[in-house]
């Protein structure tokens, strides 16, 4: 396969160096694979720390700056970070004011947050912790044990980073952003599988004609494969799937998302199919938002990410941000 890369040894770095090259205002260390906002640490604030494997973005690095996270932990494609690069990130973005560290559920990622929590705690560095599982396609995978995470990541991160940026305790930036996490579910469905640099290849099967409905973001299995649907098809199956778990009574935001292949003329037309099953099923839409956010490298397809929000988890979505892959309001 066709890939815009030197050789796959040193594709995360190359990408590091690219985009400290284009975005002046991050710190973006590509020996240690750490991105911080340069004005970090922020007196009086608590930081944000999340990461994962690359192959995402722009998660997690993509949404480094004001209104989000204060430093990511970028690991190699589809492999968690270790703790040394998530203690040197806490280090270097706290303020005093303590660290929260956003976790997607996944062994590797969990195993490691939860050990450089450890150790920076050792450090005299006040962490605190968030798990987002949002997945409803199944129970347990590959990668987890219980749901992955997903797309609410971008949920976690924007409206917990809004809250930390108005200088809210650690305290109440954790339990804001575990009722995000908590208010919000994803079901994502695959058109043609990803192909990792290392491989060179598709990573998984996925014959011409079928789709694979409620793949995980590193190509994980998920209920069943069918052949393909049409978008309204596949909207009234990934909504209703979500549907079934988070029963919604106040408004939504909705994001829909790709998964790094599909064109927003395709993403678009889905965006208006899963609003007519929301209106249809009585689901108030607060906010959309529509693109290529938690991707899967060049996977074809996409994933309905619903979060039931009140007033103020409402305000804190359309507070000002300025990322690399987010913003508005600035």
């Amino acid at each position: 396969m066709k890939m815009l890369i030197n050789v796959a040894e040193t594709v995360v770095a190359d990408a590091l160096r690219g985009m400290a090259a284009a975005h002046p205002e991050l710190i973006v260390d590509v020996e240690n694979r750490v991105i911080a906002r340069r004005d970090a640490p922020v007196e009086g604030k608590v930081a944000i720390v999340s990461g994962g494997g690359s192959g995402h973005e722009p998660l997690h690095g993509g949404f480094v700056g004001h209104g989000m996270l204060s430093a990511a932990c970028p690991g190699e494609v589809f492999t968690s970070p270790v703790p040394d690069q998530m203690v040197r990130a806490a280090a270097a973005v706290d303020s005093g004011a303590g660290v929260l560290f956003v976790v997607k559920n996944y062994t590797g990622d969990v195993l490691n947050f939860d050990m450089a929590a450890e150790l920076a705690e050792d450090e005299g560095i006040q962490v605190a912790k968030v798990l987002v599982n949002d997945d409803v396609a199944v129970t347990d995978s590959l990668y987890t044990a219980g749901r992955r995470g997903t797309g609410a990541t971008l949920f976690v991160e924007k409206i917990a980073g809004a809250a930390a940026e108005e200088g809210q305790p650690l305290e109440r930036v954790e339990a804001i952003a575990r009722q995000v996490n908590a208010n919000a579910r994803s079901f994502g469905v695959a058109l043609s599988a990803c192909a990792t640099p290392a491989k060179g290849s598709p990573t998984f099967d996925l014959p011409p004609g079928e789709l694979e409905l409620g793949v995980g973001i590193h190509g994980e299995p998920g209920r069943e494969r069918r052949a393909m649907m049409t978008s309204g098809e596949i909207a009234d199956f990934s909504v209703d799937a979500v549907l079934e778990d988070l029963r919604p009574t106040d408004p939504v935001l909705v994001l829909v998302n790709g998964m790094g292949a599909t064109p927003l003329l395709e993403l678009y037309g889905f965006n208006a199919e899963v609003q007519r099953v929301l209106t249809s099923r009585g689901v108030s839409v607060a906010r959309t938002l529509v693109g290529n956010y938690v991707t899967s490298l060049d996977m074809a397809g996409a994933s309905v990410t619903l979060c039931q929000v009140d007033e103020e988890l409402l305000r804190l979505w359309d507070a000002p941000v300025s990322t690399a892959g987010l913003r508005w309001g600035m």
